[in-house]
């Protein structure tokens, strides 16, 4: 920059000392501020004869003329303020290109050129009115709208800097990972390699490897993290040794504090391999099946829950199989239904993989082939199908698309399988090819027999010679250096690198010459007068001494050659020390780490400094330290030097780094009043309290919502609240190198008050006369405030003012709309919807019975319905007693019958004829509804304690007929009940004794039942009347025929039984129209039990149920066990007693009988053997 000044005149006349006259010049001084303060003046050209300076230096600048001897100096020049521009940069902290929704990121401006000045930061930003001052913008938790151009710039006394480049900062929605899976399906043991890609690739992520662990109860899956899973750095994963179908998960992570994408997909890995613990078997066993074929896929193994998973052609993945019964899944195949299918347990195993193929041409063939892996070494058929018949001839088979076999066979036979045999097959009819199938071969794994002994030969040559040939050069070093020596230059420190003004020493060291004295010889750059010892030593090193170095010695007869050259390169420069901070911030109790370093050069020790405040002077705190990192757990500004050599040679100071000390107690933001909710118009001051501060003179610094020049103290006072002074507000404290930490942000919401709720207690708006309900109003994010309440209720004379109103043992008066509002001072909040309460008569459940008849051990289900369904209830569940005595039933409870939370009960074992009754209750104290009209399960099975008989005994009867119904058993009193079809229970009108007497209608037809004095049922009967007076009746038993007996059904009319030309039906089926007049079944068995009925003349009979009993017989257990016994008892006898006699020959030594009895000791031993082995067989 060129700088001129002006005078008017700026030459003069002076007379010299002969008195001769001469032009006097005028003489410049220019002088420079530093700063604005005006202190720290600085001449720049001082007494110059030019008017125009060049200035490279930011200041306020001014000049000044004088002339004359003494000089007299003009007033000075206005001031002139330069400002040195030096550059902006905006970065990202972490260099990440990819920016997602919900990170952390913190954008810094940093000043090239601008070292060692404090400066103040200007921001541009979007979406933000209040952007910071300091060098830093961090933004927690980003949004899309934080995408856009950020720009900053820096000014320090005369510098400013221009706006830096925009950074265009792109915010983009949360990814989601893709996870990759490899192979897909593996050989037993084989390694899997997990990939796992965000959408938007970008720096920073950390990956997390989950399994997925089968949960049936929620239809989805939990996720366990796999070993050393959590955030690594490489974007795969590799599982070792994996045996079976399991399945896998994946995410990512970022930032401080991390910042997660979601789960990926589960993605699988499948092994055809069975697993011991659960298998998958396929029913008809093939890959290949044709469209609408009827495919069973079963679970194996030792749990109770399952489910079948599918992942389709499309990559789909289905979670349920649709049509599951217990552990088996059944399929109506369709092209859809191509697809891996496997099992997973309720206790999270996976069962082995299978690939179902669905043959969408109707007319081509399907390939037979099997679905699970071949052992090797077994043989395997594989065979061509249409879908009406199996092709067995002129088949064409393929592997891997080559022609195999084409002869007139329709199978290919694979005697022995081995591992080549692997691969995909298909077959080819008349021209039309089926789809192909692999074939997966498992080998069996068997010892191998290799010798190792020709490996450990060749390792023990290879040694051998390697070793041989070290030994021969290490001979030819030894005689080839033998008496001889050689001179080298070396510097004393072995610096690499050496600055001006240093001291070094270079020494001369002769190599192979020990012993001997030595005279030495230097050549050397810019000098005369080397020296003649073994060290040549520069003190204050200059540019000028740079160059090659060489010397000799000289002993007697032996003189050495000149040395290599040594180059010696000085620096012209002083090196300036480098400090870098590990954090510039000192976490509470904690420390950091400072490194000081001078680059490209060695050898050097460290001075420390710091200063304490802001005013005070540094201080040396450590001095030549070697190491260059300490660590430091004090606030302050520090710069280092390093220093080297003797005497020391200093490097120029670093330049300064800040280091804040993190104050241990964080500072809490408390609302004076301490409410969270304020409304429109009212007055809050927030406040900062530092907790072991007080005392200290802090300064502070607030993050609001809305706070454009935040205050320095410690209150923020906000008057006459309004809903824009809603959001979070923080602080901290600064004192010095002091700061404490961000408090936690305390949430202000200014709002208008907000519209109540009423709510009922318990929340049921069916209320039964008689029950206790409380009403509450509750108003939405003012609880804390001092509210007074009114109410507008249907009942209410007087009001409460409180927030609740209890209505106890309520009635149909208190039915009705209630609704409230709030007050606080001047506050009146809306009023609340109209909420209806409902107060109705009380309700009786509705009980129901499934099944109605039953077989005998069977379980039965009863349900309780309450008339009006609400929430809340609890069911009592009970057994109908007959009670003669007062024409009703008493009730007994049910085991575990009390207060069930479920509307169903479940009576296992039941045998017998029985009734039960239910009912309902609900709050505290409990509410009880009427007991249920009693319901009834039926037993036509005769009961040994109490039975039915009727006479004439046959079902269906005709009206008017005369019926008797007769209870039987060891008691006194009985009644006979009916339950007829329009669901109406009755007792007997005619009772006599023990005989009910019935003169048959229509609405005889019904369920009877006899129920003793003592409590006791006994079984059941249907009573059919025939109201077609021309119509027949079907003759059949009232009870069960026992299994194996004879039974005989005929055909009656009102006047006659019909002898010939009838019709027989079982259910709905003709299964005798001869004219025979009589159907009958010599030994009844479970399959002839159903609904029968006859015709006649065209006319139809009812139909009536016939029910087989089943008798149970012993088994005809063989008696082999026994025999064998025997046998063996007998067998042992023979040997001891052969024994005996082998003892007696030996004494008397009769040889010849001694071998006879070995023989039959050996034959006899291996019959018992053979028992042995068929009987455990």
């Amino acid at each position: 920059m060129q700088f001129s000044t002006q005078m008017d005149k700026s030459v003069s006349h002076r007379k010299d000392s002969t008195g001769a006259e001469e032009e006097e010049e005028t003489q410049f001084t220019t002088q420079r501020t530093a700063s604005q303060s005006g202190l720290g003046k600085l001449k720049i050209g001082a007494g110059t004869s030019e008017h125009t300076i060049s200035i490279s230096e930011g200041g306020i600048y001014y000049c000044r003329g004088g002339r004359g001897d003494p000089v007299f100096s003009t007033e000075d020049s206005a001031a002139v303020t330069i400002q040195k521009q030096v550059l902006a940069a905006v970065n990202l902290q972490h260099s990440w290109s990819q920016i997602f929704t919900g990170d952390t990121i913190t954008l810094s401006c940093e000043i090239q050129g601008g070292e060692g000045k404090v400066w103040k930061y200007e921001w541009t930003a979007p979406n933000t009115n209040s952007p910071p001052t300091s060098s830093e913008y961090r933004i927690s938790r980003v949004s899309v709208s934080h995408s856009g151009d950020y720009r900053c710039r820096g000014s320090s006394d005369c510098l400013l800097t221009g706006w830096s480049d925009a950074f265009r900062l792109t915010v983009s929605y949360e990814p989601r990972p893709v996870l990759t899976v490899s192979p897909s399906w593996l050989s037993p043991g084989a390694s899997v390699t997990l990939n796992c890609e965000v959408e938007h690739p970008s720096a920073g992520w950390s990956f997390y490897w989950y399994k997925a662990v089968p949960d049936l109860s929620e239809k989805s899956s939990s996720y366990e993290l796999l070993p050393d899973g959590s955030g690594t750095a490489q974007d795969s994963y590799i599982i070792h040794g994996q045996t079976h179908t399991a399945g896998y998960v994946c995410r990512a992570g970022r930032g401080d504090p991390e910042y997660h994408t979601d789960h990926s997909q589960p993605k699988f890995v499948w092994s055809a391999d069975v697993h011991s613990a659960a298998s998958l078997t396929v029913s008809p066993d093939r890959v290949q099946h044709f469209t609408s074929d009827s495919v069973s896929l079963t679970c194996e193994g030792n749990f109770t829950e399952w489910r079948v998973r599918k992942f389709s052609e499309d990559g789909r993945l289905y979670s349920d199989c649709r049509r599951m019964t217990g552990s088996t899944c059944d399929i109506n195949t369709s092209k859809s239904d191509t697809a891996v299918y496997w099992c997973e347990s309720g206790s999270g195993e996976f069962s082995s993989a299978v690939n179902i193929t669905v043959q969408n041409d109707g007319n081509g063939p399907i390939l037979v082939s099997p679905v699970h892996p071949v052992t090797e070494g077994a043989s395997v058929s594989l065979s061509c199908s249409l879908r009406t018949q199996k092709i067995l001839s002129n088949v064409f088979f393929y592997h891997n698309d080559k022609l195999i076999q084409n002869d007139p066979r329709g199978e290919l036979k694979i005697s022995a399988v081995s591992k080549s045999d692997e691969g995909f097959y298909k077959c080819q009819y008349s021209g039309r090819e089926s789809a192909q199938s692999w074939m997966s071969v498992k080998v069996t794994v068997s010892g191998a027999d290799s010798s190792s002994s020709p490996v450990w030969l060749i390792v023990g040559l290879v040694f051998g010679v390697s070793l041989l040939i070290i030994l021969l050069l290490l001979l030819y070093r030894c005689r080839t250096t033998n008496r001889k020596v050689w001179a080298a230059v070396k510097l004393q420190h072995s610096w690499s690198q050496i600055f001006t003004g240093e001291t070094i020493t270079l020494r001369c060291e002769i190599q192979g010459g020990e012993g001997k004295v030595w005279k030495y010889e230097w050549t050397a750059p810019n000098t005369n007068s080397p020296p003649t010892s073994s060290e040549y030593r520069i003190s204050r090193v200059s540019v000028s001494h740079s160059g090659d170095y060489r010397c000799r010695g000289s002993s007697d007869y032996l003189l050495t050659g000149w040395s290599d050259a040594f180059r010696l390169t000085v620096s012209s420069s002083k090196p300036r020390a480098t400090l870098t901070a590990q954090s510039s911030v000192i976490p509470a109790g904690g420390s950091v780490t400072l490194s000081c370093s001078v680059e490209g050069s060695a050898g050097w020790k460290f001075d420390w400094f710091r200063h304490d405040s802001v005013s005070s002077k540094a201080q040396l705190m450590r001095g030549n330290e070697a190491n260059g990192v300490i660590s430091v757990s004090q606030g302050g500004l520090y710069h280092c030097r390093g220093g080297r050599g003797d005497p020391v040679y200093y490097t120029e100071d670093s330049s300064d780094v800040t280091v804040v000390e993190i104050f241990p107690s964080k500072p809490t933001v408390t609302l004076q009043p301490s409410w969270t909710q304020i409304y429109r118009g009212e007055t809050v001051t927030v406040r900062c309290e530092i907790q072991g501060g007080e005392g200290a003179q802090w300064t502070y610094e607030w993050r609001a919502a809305k706070l454009n020049t935040p205050p320095t103290s410690n209150e923020y006072r906000i008057i006459r609240a309004t809903e824009s002074d809603s959001g979070g507000y923080s602080c901290r404290g600064r004192r010095d190198y002091f700061f404490s930490e961000w408090s936690d942000i305390i949430t202000l919401t200014v709002s208008f008050p907000s519209k109540p709720t009423v709510t009922l207690q318990p929340s049921w708006t069916q209320i039964y006369s008689g029950e206790t309900v409380t009403v509450r109003c509750e108003i939405q994010g003012g609880e804390g405030a001092q509210w007074t309440y009114e109410w507008r209720a249907a009942k209410l004379n007087t009001p409460p003012t409180s927030n609740e109103y209890r209505i106890i043992r309520a009635t149909e008066s208190d039915s009705g709309g209630y609704s409230c509002r709030g007050r606080r001072d001047y506050f009146f909040s809306e009023w609340s919807d109209i909420i209806t309460l409902t107060v109705s008569y009380e309700p009786r459940p509705v009980l129901t019975v499934s099944p109605s008849w039953l077989s005998p051990g069977a379980s039965v289900t009863l349900n309780c319905e309450v008339e009006h369904p609400s929430a809340g209830w609890s069911f009592y569940w009970y057994k109908a007693v007959p009670d003669l005595s007062e024409k009703s039933s008493s009730y007994e409870l049910l085991p575990d019958g009390s207060g069930t939370a479920q509307d169903s009960y479940i009576i296992h074992g039941q045998t017998h004829t029985a009734g039960y009754v239910c009912r309902a209750g609900r709050g505290d104290a409990e509410y009880h509804t009427d007991h249920s009209r009693p319901k009834f399960v039926w037993s036509a099975d005769v009961h040994s304690a109490a039975s039915l008989t009727v006479s004439p005994d046959r079902v269906q009867h005709f009206t008017s007929d005369s019926v008797s119904l007769t209870c039987e058993g060891n008691f006194t009193e009985w009644r006979v009940r009916k339950f007829s079809e329009d669901g109406r229970l009755s007792d007997c009108r005619r009772m006599t004794g023990s005989t009910c007497d019935i003169n048959t209608s229509k609405s005889d037809t019904a369920v009877y039942w006899c129920e003793s004095g003592s409590g006791e049922f006994s079984s059941a009967v249907n009573i059919t009347v025939q109201n077609d007076g021309n119509g027949p009746i079907l003759v059949s038993p009232v009870h069960p025929v026992t299994e194996g007996a004879s039974v005989s059904l005929s055909c009656s009319l009102r006047t006659q039984k019909i002898l010939s030309n009838v019709f027989f039906y079982h259910n709905d089926k003709l299964i005798q129209n001869d004219p025979r007049g009589e159907l009958k079944i010599s030994a009844v068995s479970k399959s002839d039990e159903g609904f029968y009925k006859c015709q006649y003349s065209g006319r139809e009979s009812a139909q009536s149920w016939m029910s087989v009993k089943v008798t149970v017989s012993g088994a005809d257990s063989s008696s082999s066990p026994v025999w064998l016994i025997v046998g063996l008892v007998c067998g042992v006898s023979l040997i001891i007693i052969l024994l005996l006699l082998l003892y007696h020959c030996r004494q008397s030594k009769c040889k010849s009988l001694f071998s006879v009895i070995i023989i039959v000791i050996i034959s006899i031993s291996i019959d018992i053997d053979i028992s042995l082995s068929i009987c455990h067989g």
